[in-house]
């Protein structure tokens, strides 16, 4: 068998202790030492740095005072509708009239609130205990607009007392006029199903859409005031919309929380 010359000659001298050793090229150092400077200035900002978060969540405006079905007391033929929906009315105002075996009977309020939906109309006929109207409450025409924000159970121990919120409401374009400033006035103390949220809105199917990935916590959110804009609330542009907020509209609030340090993601 042969074997190459090279192959024979490092057998016969296998330590070259004459050969001069190489060290790193001035690029390789240069971008160790780059490398050094990165990591060092990660760390010390994972240490002292802080990010922000914010959570996201639906909720609607509102007066903050719930909402009642208003039921017929009596049975008969509705021949006059009393009442217009978006209106506010006094207790007691009437609401519709009934023609029943006794004769014309007037349903009216329970107490004082905006008629935010009107269910029966001139020739229904309703039953006793029938649902016939929705009104919000509201002690007084000039109550403020809340929003009320639903926010997932297990995301409602971060969120702070007067954390800073974003509003964005469903009827007013934010890419024009920005979102509604406002601060987390409550934070409930447990989740709410949906039977209790349907109570408190009067709405079945808007309980459904805050309750379809569980039970949620209601965080209400007081919006700022302002003197300069038609709708009476600061919102993140000059002026806002030209005109003004209903309540029971649909509307999605960013929650900006307690800002965090990166280390504390690593730790337990």
């Amino acid at each position: 068998m042969q074997f190459r010359q090279q192959a024979l000659s490092k057998l016969q001298s296998p330590e070259e202790l004459d050969v001069p050793v190489r060290y790193a090229r001035p690029q390789g150092l240069l971008v160790l030492a780059v490398t050094l400077v990165v990591m060092a200035a990660a760390s010390v900002w994972a240490v002292t740095g802080s990010v922000p978060s914010t959570l996201r969540a639906p909720g609607i405006l509102t007066h903050g005072q719930g909402s009642y079905v208003l039921q017929s007391p009596v049975t008969g033929q509705v021949t006059r509708v009393l009442a217009e929906e978006g209106k506010r009315l006094d207790a007691g105002a009437p609401v519709l009239q009934v023609r029943t075996d006794q004769g014309y009977k007037v349903v009216r309020a329970i107490a004082a609130g905006r008629v935010s939906t009107l269910v029966a109309r001139i020739g229904t006929v309703v039953t006793t205990g029938a649902d016939v109207a929705t009104l919000e409450r509201m002690e007084r025409p000039d109550d403020p607009l809340l929003a009320m924000l639903y926010v997932p159970a297990e995301s409602a121990a971060t969120v702070p007392l007067g954390a800073s919120v974003d509003v964005s409401v469903q009827s007013v374009p934010s890419q024009e006029y920005g979102t509604v400033r406002g601060k987390v006035q409550a934070v409930g103390r447990a989740a709410q199903t949906r039977q209790k949220i349907a109570a408190f809105l009067g709405d079945v199917e808007l309980a459904g859409q805050f309750t379809k990935s569980g039970p949620p916590v209601a965080v209400l959110v007081k919006l700022q005031k302002s003197d300069t804009t038609k709708t009476g609330y600061t919102w993140s542009t000059a002026g806002g919309p030209p005109f003004a907020l209903a309540s029971m509209t649909p509307a999605t609030g960013a929650l900006h929380l307690a800002e965090q340090r990166p280390i504390d993601w690593l730790l337990p």
